[in-house]
């Protein structure tokens, strides 16, 4: 075993952090929605205050597909996850691939309900709806769907025919794609025999199709090129919903493609139209430069302008950067419900009486009875029970074993996360602590642990396949007895350093790992808490985690430029 070399942290300074002059309502501050936040798809509705609705892709953390509400287009509060009860489709819980689970939700406004139709892979291609996007059980159960594809989506015609148009592989060559289309029928999800619509400029894959109506043309939004750096918008337009269509001549009208652009793989994107007739748009993006490398928050969301003149094609206000100015809606913070906004720190004391925040996921469904809040033998904590296998699983593991993990996204390039947790594991394989997880093959993990019958041991280790060799470092009994301060930070934009202390104690810092490990695949990092007995049954000793804190300590946007991180005074941590 041995240390990880320990690089240099760069300093804001040393990058030439620029101080943001006080936000007016004229500058967008790119990622919208910073953090694990792919394939937005985004609604204005007028008629619910005027209030702009936006879900996003979860693969498989749960709650899945978050909604979230802005009146600002910049300030935008979780009200809810449309998928948040396993009896919803009680067959994901059986997911086994990393990178399956919900991809890609279209969310739509029509005769008064909000609607979401989306594929779950390695489940149901379904759709839900609700009265109430901020009630968590108004949302309906998932509704299956014969749709043979993904990234389906849901249009409403002047006639009432709803069709959906949704990307699909051809059977006779597994690398091409074909955006198809079916007509469904409510509220059966009783579907037509599909058919091809359109292949969009050629650009392998066409995926992620909207459909809107405007000037007496049906436009067809599509997401080609993969969702890697070749990723891009394009577009089309017929006279009928089920074509045939023609190209806009400009296509691309927004890639990063090809540019030096800190934002890149642009693309997947919806429009929709504010109060004033201003049209906005909303793609995915990955903070990681041309290079490529280094994007450990994954698919983030970014927002921009759009100019639709009557008859003519749209013109997207890109290239996507961290700052841009545009005619926003006034800034109002007033949103209705308890959830946390996207930006918010954190700071969990988990008092009696008290519930696990919104925000929070699991990795598919929790087995609740691992987890509880303040618990009378322990108040302000969250306690966890050992699941058996560890986070990566093992041969004998099923997705229904369930993993004791709770996490909440990193939404910040630079931030410190740190909980307490008492914890004395008396059995051998017994184990708890912090982790930054991407996926179940991707993780470091940072706990106290019981490696034989002697004593207790922190312990540092990832699974990747570029991992670095594991540490151990023997503890005294007495930090186990008095509690443990656990820390990640991300203390530059591409590194992360794992630290622990006695409570009260000196921090000090264990390892360093770089964010390439957890650059990867469709999904984005989370930090959290688990606890596992790592296949030893006799292993129960609960551990309790308190003073949970994550903070915030800067937006990187590219050319040596950061913004602070909301909840952040300024200057401080710099």
């Amino acid at each position: 075993m041995r240390a990880v070399s320990v690089l240099a942290a760069a300093s804001l300074t040393g990058l030439g952090y620029c101080q943001p002059a006080k936000q007016k309502n004229s500058t967008i501050y790119n990622p919208i929605l910073p953090g694990f936040h792919p394939d937005p798809s985004c609604v204005f509705v007028k008629e619910w205050d005027n209030t702009f609705f936006c879900a996003t892709s979860t693969f498989l953390a749960f709650p899945g597909m978050p909604i979230y509400a802005s009146k600002d287009l910049q300030n935008f509060k979780l009200i809810s996850h449309a998928f948040n009860r396993p009896e919803q489709l009680p067959a994901f819980g059986n997911i086994t691939g990393q990178q399956d689970g919900w991809y890609a939700p279209t969310l739509r406004y029509h005769n008064s309900r909000f609607w979401i139709i989306d594929s779950c892979v390695g489940s149901d291609t379904g759709y839900l709806s609700t009265s109430d996007p901020y009630n968590n059980t108004a949302w309906t159960a998932v509704t299956p769907t014969n749709i043979p594809g993904y990234d389906p989506d849901l249009f409403w015609d002047t006639d009432g025919t709803l069709y959906s148009a949704f990307a699909k592989t051809v059977l006779s060559d597994p690398f091409t794609t074909e955006i198809h289309q079916v007509n469904i029928s409510m509220p059966s999800g009783n579907t037509t025999t599909d058919r091809f619509l359109w292949n969009g400029t050629n650009v392998q894959p066409p995926e992620g199709p909207h459909m809107m109506l405007k000037d007496g043309y049906h436009y067809l939004l599509l997401a080609e090129g993969g969702t890697a750096q070749e990723h891009q918008v394009t577009i089309g337009r017929g006279k009928s919903a089920q074509g045939p269509f023609e190209t806009d001549p400009k296509n691309p009208i927004l890639t990063a493609y090809n540019t030096s652009e800190y934002f890149q793989t642009v693309g997947h994107a919806d429009l929709f139209q504010d109060a004033n007739g201003q049209w906005w748009g909303v793609a995915l993006s990955t903070r990681s430069g041309p290079e490529y490398k280094t994007w450990p928050m994954g698919r983030e969301t970014v927002l921009y302008p759009a100019n639709w003149e009557k008859g003519q094609w749209p013109v997207l206000g890109g290239p996507i950067r961290g700052k841009m100015e545009a005619p926003l809606p006034s800034v109002n913070k007033n949103i209705r419900g308890s959830g946390a906004f996207v930006r918010d720190p954190d700071h969990y004391t988990f008092p009696p009486g008290s519930s696990i925040p919104s925000h929070f996921s699991f990795w598919r469904f929790p087995q609740t009875q691992n987890y509880a809040v303040s618990p009378s033998n322990h108040p302000n904590s969250l306690q966890l029970l050992p699941s058996r296998a560890n986070l990566t699983g093992d041969a004998a593991f099923v997705p229904t074993d369930g993993i004791t993990f709770i996490g909440r996204r990193q939404t910040d390039n630079l931030f410190t996360y740190s909980v307490d947790i008492d914890y004395s594991p008396s059995e051998v394989g017994e184990e708890s602590g912090v982790t930054l997880f991407l996926t179940q093959s991707y993780h470091v993990d940072l706990g106290i642990v019981r490696l034989n019958k002697t004593g207790n041991y922190l312990r540092f280790r990832a699974e990747a396949p570029d991992a670095p060799e594991e540490i151990v470092v023997s503890i005294p009994q007495e930090w186990c007895d008095q509690g443990m301060h656990l820390q990640v930070q991300a203390y530059n934009i591409t590194h992360f350093s794992f630290s622990a202390a006695p409570k009260g104690g000196q921090i000090k810092q264990i390892a360093t790992v770089p964010a390439t490990i957890v650059s990867n695949g469709f999904t984005g990092s989370f930090v959290g808490v688990y606890a596992w007995n790592n296949g030893n049954t006799k292993g129960k000793t609960p551990s309790y985690v308190s003073n949970w804190v994550y903070q915030g300590q800067g937006q990187y946007i590219g050319n040596g430029e950061f913004y602070p991180s909301n909840g952040q005074r300024s200057g401080a941590g710099f």
